[in-house]
């Protein structure tokens, strides 16, 4: 082979090896013999006559899918989820070093999180004094040390922790110089669209600063997707413990509610931030099996619902109720059809055939892209009878953002699910429209209020 091709064939085993390495079935042994395998594989047949990338490809097809060598592995070692789970393992010594070189970083990272819920307090500001300031600053209490978290962790440089630090300042000025009344549509939208912001700027750090790279944006969507699952669990336990807390110290004939309503769910809440985001990075292998099976269950029962309110809205004739609630609910709708995508792409071996799921997934996306349609005519409807408001203008503008990126999903996704188009062009272009929601959300936050008069 020429040096090109080799350099090509090297690059072909290294997309594999890090789609490999995602499945965390599959120990870092475990990776290492299935590559040589497949080298092995690739010098036969290469020696055979066959060019490096026809090589490569046939290597691949013989060792059998992604799925199916997770599967083998987890029958082989079957112990391996449950240890994973409640046990440190076996890691060798440069793991058992970065965990605990981490471990105290992410206490104190979670410590000022929780502890900067209270700050505000010292000045004489509480949760019932002073109306919307907690709900248009809550995003700042845990996002900048979920930040700090990670370019801790990435040893970023310099100039991108400035530039971190500079988009957080940014966010405290909007949401808090702006003079917004506590019954403003500005400060609702402000309230909604900063944790947007932020997180994106977490997504800065957590890739190191290499926001152009589309691996490491899709690297960021899937971990904002397994730490909604990790936030979410430690949500429901953190229920369980307030009911218990609260009934335990009721039986000595103590009230513990204000305890609970000023320290513990506040903090914790902002703790948790942190915590499942270095549970996600400490226990990936867990949440990896989890997240796809419940894309899988989801997605079509998505579908059905989607489809369900289409024939309703048929059969009725009723139109869009484009009220303040309803908005939000539908662009809420949208936004989990999008997350389900974005998953599902980001968990999907990218080599593999189009199969029946895939057209599920094209079916999600044309419903949930036809009931966009519907909500933009009436958007546009009461715009046109009533003019332009912030809220009408933020729906108007959010589901025109939504339109584009489900309307083009919708045509990639065909052409790939016809073999006309290679999947990585849908992966691309989900990954690079992230820019857009950032764009956006900052566009809400600092220059809504000022073109509606702080209204």
């Amino acid at each position: 082979m020429t040096a090109a091709s080799d350099h090509d064939l090297e690059g072909q085993i290294a997309e594999w090896r890090s789609y490999m390495r995602r499945r965390r079935e599959l120990r870092h042994t475990d990776g290492e013999e299935l590559e040589d395998h497949l080298r092995s594989q690739i010098t036969e047949l290469t020696e055979a006559g066959l060019h490096g990338d026809e090589a490569f490809l046939i290597g691949v097809k013989r060792m059998g899918s992604f799925d199916e060598l997770s599967r083998e592995f987890a029958r082989e070692h079957s112990e391996r989820l449950w240890k994973q789970l409640v046990l440190p393992g076996e890691p060798d010594a440069s793991t058992a070093a970065r965990t605990r070189r981490e471990l105290p970083v992410m206490v104190l990272c979670a410590a000022v999180a929780a502890l900067s819920v209270k700050v505000p307090g010292l000045f004489g500001i509480g949760f019932d004094d002073e109306g919307t300031f907690y709900a248009r600053n809550l995003s700042l209490f845990a996002l900048p040390a979920l930040a700090a978290y990670f370019a801790w962790q990435r040893r970023v440089g310099p100039r991108v922790i400035g530039v971190l630090a500079a988009l957080f300042v940014l966010g405290a000025v909007a949401a808090n110089a702006y003079p917004l009344s506590d019954d403003s549509q500005s400060v609702v939208l402000s309230t909604i669209h900063l944790p947007l912001a932020l997180w994106l700027v977490v997504g800065v750090a957590y890739v190191g600063g290499d926001w152009r790279s589309d691996r490491r944006r899709m690297d960021f969507i899937r971990f904002t997707g397994e730490w909604l699952i990790y936030f979410a669990l430690i949500g429901l336990g953190g229920g369980v413990l307030t009911a218990f807390t609260v009934g335990t110290f009721n039986a000595i004939g103590l009230d513990a509610e204000g305890f609970i309503q000023s320290w513990l769910l506040p903090c914790g809440a902002a703790a948790a931030v942190v915590v499942a985001a270095w549970l996600v990075e400490a226990k990936q292998s867990v949440i990896e099996n989890m997240a796809p099976v419940l894309t899988r269950v989801f997605t079509p029962l998505f579908v059905a619902a989607l489809l369900a309110f289409l024939v309703a809205m048929v059969w009725t004739t009723n139109g869009i109720n484009v009220e303040r609630d309803a908005l939000i609910l539908f662009d809420l709708l949208l936004v989990v059809v999008l997350g389900l995508l974005l998953y599902a792409l980001s968990a999907r071996d990218p080599g593999a055939r189009p199969g029946l799921f895939d057209r599920l997934q094209l079916a999600l996306v044309v419903s949930a892209l036809i009931i966009d349609v519907l909500v933009l005519v009436a958007i546009t409807g009461r715009i046109t009878e009533w003019g332009f408001s912030p809220n009408k203008t933020a729906a108007l503008g959010e589901n025109i953002i939504l339109l584009t990126n489900l309307a083009w999903s919708a045509w990639l996704f065909l052409g790939f699910v016809r073999g006309r188009m290679p999947f990585g062009r849908l992966e691309q272009w989900q990954t690079r429209y992230i820019l857009v929601y950032a764009v956006w959300a900052w566009t809400v936050v600092l220059v809504f209020p000022l073109v509606f008069n702080f209204g």
